[in-house]
């Protein structure tokens, strides 16, 4: 069984929002190490929505389509007698947030016709509100999940 992690990387937030949330979605953005190129598409991202959504503070529709997005439950497969079983597991806080910034990241890299910004700013609005390809995938997870409850007994 694999030991708990020690030490982990303190990280640190963002300049313009004070965010650790901001900072963390710029390093998953971030391709071949260009971290300015990461900051000013999220940033771009998130004044439009604050322009799309006329709010004062985008950070409020981040952590809400972080809230939404992020999966309660997700299987894990585990061998057990020579049968591999889906188990259903509780996702820890860490995990979750990373699978939901993941998720919505994706799904607006998956879209065409406009810049990462806008695609970003669209797809956390979406999520936000419930909708978007972030959240089917969630929906997806938690299926999964409850179609596997009955190996739910070989959780380690």
């Amino acid at each position: 069984m694999r030991r708990r992690v020690k030490n982990r990387n303190i990280r640190q937030p963002d300049l313009k929002y004070k965010s650790l949330d901001v900072s963390q979605l710029v390093n998953y953005v971030m391709w071949s190490g260009k971290k300015t190129v990461a900051e000013r598409v999220v940033y771009d991202a998130l004044d439009e929505i604050k322009k799309q959504l006329k709010v004062e503070d985008p950070m409020e529709t981040l952590k809400a389509a972080l809230r939404n997005a992020g999966p309660v439950m997700e299987i894990r497969s585990r061998r057990v007698g020579g049968a591999n079983y889906q188990v259903p597991r509780e996702v820890r806080p860490d995990r979750r947030s990373f699978l939901a910034l993941r998720w919505i990241i994706e799904a607006a890299r998956a879209k065409k016709g406009a810049p990462t910004a806008k695609k970003l700013a669209d797809e956390i609005i979406a999520a936000s509100k419930n909708e978007g390809e972030a959240i089917k995938k969630r929906e997806n997870v938690h299926k999964m999940a409850e179609a596997n409850k009955a190996f739910a007994h070989f959780a380690w």
